[in-house]
């Protein structure tokens, strides 16, 4: 029941009480998982995949729990650890997949967890979001988590998005054609006061052209004298270029115009590297090279040393140093 302020005694025991209880609890579940490894290393199942394997007079399929890289385990075995764990026969499967996946094809992922460095749930996470990877494609993100207890899921959607470009061409094609199917525009019919609603998908080169030109004849509105707020002058701007070719824009509206950062590394010399960029996020060279075929303007800068180390005496962070660094990282860095 409710204490009142005066009667109420310090709660820093009861905190220091919880606190002690979390470490067991994490000590514990780092042990759980330690232990359900060497249970999967006591109960791999020999042979190809899907092949059923004869043990003490009895057939024992081999499950693959965890994708490509990961070994088959007893399924007899499996359904004895489920019961020891408490879990549902489909929960406990994917619990324990997640952590033969880490200890298998994620082992940098695994020795933070085992330190302590890293979060099991998180490690849960990463292991799922690999899974339909290929060994070396787990690997490579792997690698790449150099610093798992700090990574965000951004950052690891990129990975994988790179890991399948890089290890599985064929797949990363045929995802990038099916979603090009899946563009659209819709226009809903007018509200009662006369205001319909837009929705679309686009393909990447043509959103950004698109709002460069809703974003110039906003300025221009707004130049002209035009008292409305930007969002409200953006919004007419499409039903002007609705309404006008974009070609005779007053303001001289440019064609599209592509600017290209060329990376030679080994794997480029050898036409092995199928990655590409946009900003920050991987892309491939097919994708690349099918913007520029649009293009009216091609600006290639020069090839960038981003292992070259240039030292200033300013305070001011140089354009240079700043684009070498979005080059090298794909992401934001504290100096």
């Amino acid at each position: 029941m409710p204490r009142d302020t005066a009667s109420a005694t310090s709660t820093a025991p009861v905190l220091t009480r919880l606190r002690a209880e979390a470490e067991v609890r994490h000590a514990s579940l780092i042990r759980e998982w330690a232990d359900i490894v060497t249970w999967a290393e006591d109960n791999i199942v020999e042979g190809v995949e899907g092949a059923a394997t004869v043990r003490e007079g009895f057939i024992d399929t081999g499950l693959p729990l965890a994708g490509d890289g990961a070994p088959l385990v007893s399924e007899f075995a499996l359904m004895e650890l489920v019961a020891v764990l408490g879990r549902s026969p489909d929960g406990g499967r994917a619990y324990v997949g997640r952590i033969v996946g880490c200890a298998w094809r994620l082992p940098h992922v695994w020795a933070a967890v085992m330190a302590g460095r890293l979060a099991p749930w998180r490690a849960e996470r990463i292991s799922d979001m690999v899974g339909p990877l290929s060994a070396e494609a787990a690997a490579f993100v792997d690698r790449n988590l150099f610093n798992a207890s700090g990574v965000g899921w951004a950052q690891l959607d990129r990975l994988i998005a790179e890991a399948i470009l890089r290890f599985d061409p064929d797949r990363a094609e045929a995802e990038r054609a099916a979603a090009a199917d899946q563009r659209y525009v819709d226009i809903d019919e007018p509200n009662s006061n006369g205001q319909a609603s837009i929705s679309g998908l686009l393909d990447a080169a043509d959103a950004h052209d698109l709002d460069d030109a809703i974003a110039r004849r906003a300025t221009l509105l707004g130049s002209l004298g035009s008292a409305a707020s930007l969002d409200v002058r953006r919004s007419q701007a499409v039903g002007e270029l609705a309404r006008a070719d974009l070609m005779l824009d007053l303001e001289g509206a440019p064609a599209r115009r592509a600017t290209i950062n060329v990376h030679i590394t080994d794997t480029t010399l050898s036409g092995d590297n199928p990655v590409a960029r946009w900003n920050d996020r991987p892309i491939s060279a097919e994708q690349v090279r099918e913007w520029l075929g649009s293009a009216t303007t091609v600006v290639v800068r020069p090839v960038i040393d981003l292992a070259e180390h240039i030292p200033v005496t300013s305070y001011e962070i140089p354009d240079r140093h700043r684009t070498s660094v979005e080059l090298r990282d794909h992401t934001c860095r504290f100096p």
